[in-house]
């Protein structure tokens, strides 16, 4: 299973992105299904669609109909987490998206995220172990 961030899927959408070619190749071929939240298909598909067009956000959610990517449901235990980490870390400041995939990750007992923003990911301190695996 690989948690994924938003950057992720808009890298791999965006052949002009720099991070395009290692965010493709990990989601090409991961270590099981592709899991994330409805938060960050919301903030990806609106910035592919801004970026891109209604063309690669339509990808995005083939994807998901196909069942190549997993939209988990957020559990009420998920939005209790959630507000946490944006009070707790409303300094840095996290955002509901990020919050949201770290809360996912937790309940799913993941160790590996896949995100460009390891500013985030790499400060934050999850409840079930010391820190993420982050790729790419």
């Amino acid at each position: 299973m690989l948690v994924v961030d938003t950057g992720v899927l808009v890298a791999a959408a965006d052949l002009s992105d720099p991070a395009h070619e290692p965010c493709a190749a990990l989601l090409a071929s991961p270590a099981g299904p592709i899991v994330t939240t409805g938060l960050v298909i919301a903030e990806a598909s609106y910035l592919i669609s801004r970026e891109l067009g209604a063309g690669p956000e339509a990808l995005l959610f083939q994807a998901i109909a196909q069942g190549e990517v997993h939209v988990a449901d957020l559990v009420q235990s998920d939005w209790v987490r959630i507000h946490q980490l944006v009070e707790d870390y409303r300094d840095l400041p996290l955002g509901g998206t990020d919050a949201s995939v770290i809360a996912l990750a937790e309940r799913l007992d993941q160790s590996t995220v896949a995100t460009l923003d390891h500013r985030h990911f790499g400060v934050v301190r999850p409840t079930h172990r010391d820190a993420f695996d982050l790729l790419p």
